[in-house]
């Protein structure tokens, strides 16, 4: 088998063989296949595209690359659940006790942030002491004992995966959905759950900007997951504005933890209910959405859902008081009202561009090396819809620099306009995939 042949082959429109992507990835990952020769097949494939059981085969290349996550040890059905990422999206910290208080397993491996906030691994450490740093024999022994863990990506998991979206990134071939479909799937499958609920967001402030893109690469990600024996659901849902009001670590586990007492902002509450009766239903605790949704709400209105939250924190390492008593997590030195320069009804919030304002406060990564400074960040007062009077505060910043305050509250009144008419709202879940 030559990689010149499969490179003719996709560049003519033909499919390719399971082992001929086989050939390919592991070829690719042990470095005998060089740059220039997967530049030039993933160039064919982005303007001939793939077919079902290519992108398949070229996702279970990919996961199968490195380590894949035996969790047969962990006693009945693990559910994961996976974000395609936005502003204030810090739905693991509130879903994951939720679901696990309801009976479900959930055995889950996160990275940090790379953006504009941190990633979920960084907000849990807002509570002192946590740690993310653990075997995967305590990990497993965790999940049995209490139902949830959550540990960072130590495993050298889908490493083709790795090499693949960097050479991707320069070569112009990221925007093909099944090369971001196999890329984001490759990574699950080998973190070895039963079963996989997605959360797929679309809007200014998601990868995907266009709903029909998003219900696509939904459809790709549901096919896969489905097609290697997995069962999958992808829920779309909107990022056209911040999800809740919190954006910024330690804020963002404040409104977790508020969810997990029945205080959560509606949005979000809405979608970590949502998420949760699908990984109910998906493990086979609950038989339909009514019956999940009952189970979700008395877990909340019961405070086991909070309880887990805490007993989770602890195992790791944490602090369990700060969940009970939030006021004890790190504060900003400075906190300042942003009032509105104009009025009227709120039309339109670019949502990534609030995202850079929690990055100018330091709340993100512009570089792996970067610190974060898990105080900083905003929360909204005012979204989509509402009315707004001049003067009327839209939102409180939080700063441990006033430059860096002022620089974000100057990009942050540019991110929001007005109309004299009445918003029409639209759905927050825009649809769900199951098969």
């Amino acid at each position: 088998m030559r990689m010149y042949d499969l490179i003719m082959k996709k560049r003519n429109g033909e499919n390719l063989s399971a082992d001929e992507i086989s050939f390919m990835i592991e070829g690719y990952t042990k470095n005998e296949i060089p740059d220039y020769q997967m530049s030039a097949i993933l160039m064919a494939i982005y303007f001939q595209g793939m077919n079902d059981e290519e992108t398949l085969a070229l996702t279970m290349a990919m996961a199968n690359s490195g380590d894949m996550l035996d969790l047969s040890a962990i006693k009945g059905i693990k559910v994961d659940k996976h974000s395609t990422g936005g502003v204030g999206d810090k739905t693991s910290l509130a879903l994951t006790p939720m679901v696990a208080a309801c009976g479900i397993k959930v055995a889950k491996m996160s990275g940090r942030g790379l953006g504009h906030t941190g990633g979920t691994i960084d907000k849990l450490e807002s509570f002192p002491g946590f740690s993310t740093g653990i075997t995967t024999n305590q990990f497993m022994e965790q999940v049995n004992r209490i139902g949830v863990a959550i540990m960072g990506q130590t495993m050298d998991m889908a490493p083709a995966d790795k090499k693949l979206y960097a050479l991707r990134d320069v070569t112009a071939t990221v925007d093909n959905m099944s090369l971001i479909a196999s890329s984001i799937m490759s990574k699950k499958l080998a973190s070895g759950a039963d079963a996989i609920v997605l959360d797929v967001k679309t809007g200014s402030g998601a990868f995907m900007k266009n709903e029909k893109d998003a219900f696509a690469l939904a459809k790709e990600m549901v096919s896969i997951g489905n097609g290697a024996g997995r069962n999958t659901i992808a829920v779309i849902s909107d990022m056209d504005q911040p999800l809740g009001n919190a954006i910024g670590n330690s804020l963002e586990v404040i409104e977790a933890v508020e969810t997990l007492k029945g205080r959560g902002p509606e949005d979000f509450q809405l979608l970590v209910f949502t998420l949760g009766a699908y990984m109910l239903i998906a493990g086979g605790k609950a038989k339909d959405m009514a019956e999940a949704d009952k189970m979700l709400h008395q877990v909340i209105a019961d405070g086991s859902a909070l309880n887990k939250f805490a007993d989770f924190i602890e195992a790791q390492g944490g602090d369990r008081d700060y969940v009970y008593n939030t006021d004890k997590l790190v504060k900003a030195d400075i906190s300042e009202e942003i009032l509105s320069t104009k009025g009227g009804y709120i039309s339109h919030i670019a949502c990534d561009e609030i995202g850079i304002c929690s990055l100018i406060l330091g709340g993100g990564r512009e570089t792996k090396e970067s610190r974060i400074d898990l105080a900083v960040g905003l929360v909204l007062h005012k979204k989509k819809g509402d009315f707004v009077e001049i003067g009327e505060s839209l939102a409180t910043i939080h700063a441990n620099d006033k430059e860096k305050l002022n620089a974000a509250k100057e990009r942050f009144l540019n991110a929001y306009e007005f109309t004299a008419e009445a918003v029409i709202e639209e759905p927050f879940i825009k649809g769900v995939l199951i098969n």
